[in-house]
This record gives structure tokens, sequence and C-alpha cells, in this order.
């Protein structure tokens, strides 16, 4: 019953508005790394936990949680676009699973996902179908927001049946630690963005390509000192990883939604992703993490980091 994790930021900036190349080289090397890590694995099929930017989940029916029984990425961003090779059976048996341990998770037949979803296979595999791939959806932008330890027990229930399976298994977390992007809000906005938020599926190429400009004249903004945005956190995206490292991961149950909006940013919920790999990872048992890379990255207007981790008896990942 091998596991691997891996954990990771992503962005859309990458390619549009990017840091100096010897920064752009280093987060290039670190998921050449990780890719490597996983080609060794050869895993039989994924789960990937992400979140989404008003591309696939919108307020006309917002789920906390949703789990893809087919799916294809929209190629938001450059990022890839196509179907994922997902195997209905198994999301299905995950659903039914995660239900029977009383954690409320919706199916999509249909699911949308973006790049928070499709980079990260993209950096991982190589594409969007190298692997059977089961999405799962954790909603992390639109309020109201489930809590941390919701997040935590969603991926408790997955990884016990992961841990049943006896197969050879990656769980991704693909999410941003300190970081607020321009993502709209729907308390306070106008009749336009609102309509967005509620039912914003498919929208033409001029407007995705409005949308795409708005977020690089935002890093630009933001990179000058210029903005109105959170700005990035180190100490704080540091001591969440420490947080993970340490092997208590229902540590996070004390982290609010309040708290993480306060010291991390509006979209830094996007952690729940990393909680929910890392709450699969521990119904294994105790685990050995690696933190392969950190640095705030305000060009990609994100505390940007990657981490590792299997089983204590599986592998050799170490806390760096």
């Amino acid at each position: 019953m091998p596991i691997l994790i891996e954990c990771l930021s992503h962005t859309p900036l990458h390619g549009y508005y990017d840091p100096a190349p010897e920064i752009v080289a280093e987060v290039e090397r670190v998921q050449h790394e990780a890719r490597a890590r996983v080609e060794a694995f050869d895993p039989e099929f994924v789960v990937a936990f992400a979140p989404d930017h008003y591309n696939g989940f919108f307020y006309d029916v917002m789920p906390q949680f949703c789990i893809g029984i087919a799916a294809t990425a929209i190629g938001d961003f450059n990022s890839l676009a196509g179907p994922l090779d997902v195997p209905e059976e198994t999301a299905l048996a995950l659903a039914e699973a995660v239900l029977a341990s009383e954690v409320d998770v919706s199916v999509s037949y249909r699911m949308q996902v973006d790049h928070g979803c499709a980079q990260a296979l993209n950096v991982l595999t190589g594409g969007l179908d190298r692997y059977p791939v089961v999405p799962v959806f954790i909603n992390s932008v639109a309020s109201p927001m489930a809590s941390s330890r919701r997040s935590r027990l969603l991926g408790d229930a997955i990884g016990r049946v992961l841990s049943r399976t006896g197969k050879r298994v990656l769980v991704i977390g693909s999410g941003g630690i300190s970081h607020e992007p321009p993502v709209p809000e729907i308390a306070g906005a106008n009749a336009e963005v609102a309509e967005r938020l509620i039912a914003g599926r498919n929208p033409t190429a001029e407007s995705r390509a409005a949308r795409e400009a708005r977020t690089v004249a935002a890093a630009k903004s933001f990179t000058a000192g210029d903005s109105h945005l959170h700005p990035l956190n180190p100490e704080w995206d540091r001591a969440f990883l420490e947080l993970l490292a340490a092997g208590d991961i229902a540590a996070v149950d004390g982290m609010t939604n309040a708290g993480i909006t306060r010291n991390g940013g509006k979209s830094a919920h996007e952690i729940r992703t990393w909680i929910a790999a890392f709450g699969a990872l521990a119904a294994y048992g105790s685990y050995r993490a690696s933190l392969d890379y950190y640095r705030p990255i305000p060009e990609w207007i994100a505390g940007f980091g990657a981490m590792h981790a299997q089983p204590e008896t599986q592998g050799d990942c170490h806390v760096q």
C-alpha cells in the first residue's frame, strides 16, 4: 500500500510575468526533481486535491468538496486543456467512502478543472492523462468555506480507502500558501461581477483574455509595491510548512478561516489542498516529509513552496 505525497504551489503567471531567470530556474529544477520522483514511484493512479478560481465552480451551486467522476481541463493561462483519465469506479468508491465517514462531498460527471489542477498534473506527470486521476475540488475562494479540520477529515477518509487498495497512489496537493491574487468576491460586487461569480461557466475568449490581462497587471502592481493586495507572509508560510513536517496533522484543526485570511491573504485558503493531502498520508500512519523549496515570489503573487512525503516505513524522505 505505498503512497507518495507531492504538494506544490501553482501560478497562472509563469510565462506571463516572471521573476529573475535564476528564480524561474530554481522553481523548474525543483519541479523536475518532483517529476523524477513520480516517475520512479510509477503510480497506478493519482488523487489530486485542487482549488478552482471561478472557472469550474460557481455560486449557482458551490460545494465545499467535490469528487470528479469525469473531468476536463479548460486550459486557462496556457495550461493544458482536455479530458482527464478519471477511473469512474474508483472515483465513485472514494465518494461513497467519504460520505460513509460523515464528510459531505458532492460528485460531478462533468467537472471542469483550471490551472490549479492542470498545472500540477503537467508538472508532476507531464500531461493530463499520463496516469488515471481522480480530481478532488476543495473550495478555497468562495465564502463561506468549510474549516481546515473538515479538509483534514476529507483527506483522512480518502486516505483510509487508499491504504486498503494495495496500489501505488500519488496524492497531489496543489495550492498556494500566502497569496491574494485579484479574485473577485461576491460580497459588494456589482451586478456584472456577481453574475460572473454565479454563472460564469465557459466565458468567451475575449472575456478570458481580459481576465488574464487583469491578473498580469495586478502582479506588476504588486511587485512594484503599489497594490492593495495582502502582502506575502514568509513567516506564516514557513510555520505552516513546519507544522505539516512535524507529523501531527491534527494541529491544523486550530487554524481558523479568519486567521488564514488575516495572516496569509484571501487565497491562502488553498492550503486546504495540502492539508487534505497530508490528511490522506496520515491515514497510513506516521510519515516523514521533505521541504523541497520555499521562496516568496512577488511577481507570481505567491509564497511558493513544494514538499513531498511518504510513510516512515517507506522511502527516504527527510526534512530539510
